[in-house]
């Protein structure tokens, strides 16, 4: 599932870039390259007759929750079961939004024999960064929520939003077996119409939205959140890493 990702998008930006009202601040916001779940993150939504910019907690809070910070962490939801689970149902009908990033990552567990010293082996996490190759920016599908805090009169409204996954496809079953919903532009007005429910018709992979994605495999930096920095994508990172791990083994 989508846990991680990296985005460069400032909301002056994305804005200008989407003809969009930007309601997520005046300052510039830095590029993340590790942006992890109850990060605030930049969303789209169109409310009012505009297009907005927004910032929110990634993690979806219910409306209905009594306190936030407890249970899950709802940074995916399942676009098999968006239109009936509770937490995402209502979401679902009138409240989607779209989460603009570069790319995501994903991991995979890899046996190293050698590093262990045992036939076992030992498990160690291979990140790998799934991204288009013109470097142009994806849209998500999300889902978003507003949240006042009931033991607070007046409280101030926490928005937050989930990332809509669905079963991999096409080159990037290879990574894992779910990945982010890619929206197409085509389908963004109805995606992100506030008056009407969405047809499950929407969350079906479009195969040419995700066709120029590519598959790297990047630094083991990003497996911490406390990296963050160009990088952690950079393509001979990898290679590096394998070296630093055998010098380390040749010392043993």
């Amino acid at each position: 599932m989508c846990g991680r990702y990296a985005t460069t998008a400032n909301p002056a930006t994305l804005a200008a870039d989407l003809d969009a009202i930007n309601e997520a601040g005046e300052e510039e916001s830095p590029p993340d390259y590790n942006v992890a779940p109850t990060t605030q993150v930049l969303t789209v939504v169109d409310r009012h007759d505009a297009r907005r910019i927004r910032r929110m907690r990634w993690g979806l809070v219910p409306s209905w929750t009594k306190e936030l910070g407890k249970g899950p962490v709802l940074f995916n939801a399942r676009a098999d079961s968006v239109d009936n689970k509770p937490a995402f149902r209502n979401a679902f009908k009138y409240k989607r939004c779209l989460v603009p990033m570069d790319g995501w990552y994903e991991w995979q567990t890899e046996v190293d024999a050698a590093a262990a010293g045992k036939k076992s082996g030992k498990a160690k996490k291979i990140p790998y960064y799934m991204s288009p190759e013109d470097g142009s920016r994806l849209y998500m599908a999300g889902l978003w929520s507003v949240w006042h805090d009931p033991a607070v009169a007046e409280s101030p409204p926490v928005l937050s939003c989930s990332i809509i996954t669905v079963d991999s496809a096409a080159q990037l079953e290879n990574v894992h077996d779910r990945m982010p919903l890619v929206m197409p532009r085509d389908r963004w007005t109805a995606w992100l119409d506030p008056e009407h429910p969405a047809s499950t018709d929407l969350l079906e992979v479009s195969p040419d939205a995700i066709a120029d994605i590519t598959v790297r495999r990047v630094s083991t930096l990003v497996n911490s959140v406390k990296n963050n920095g160009p990088e952690l994508l950079d393509p001979d990172a990898a290679s590096r890493d394998e070296a630093q791990v055998g010098e380390q083994i040749s010392l043993l």
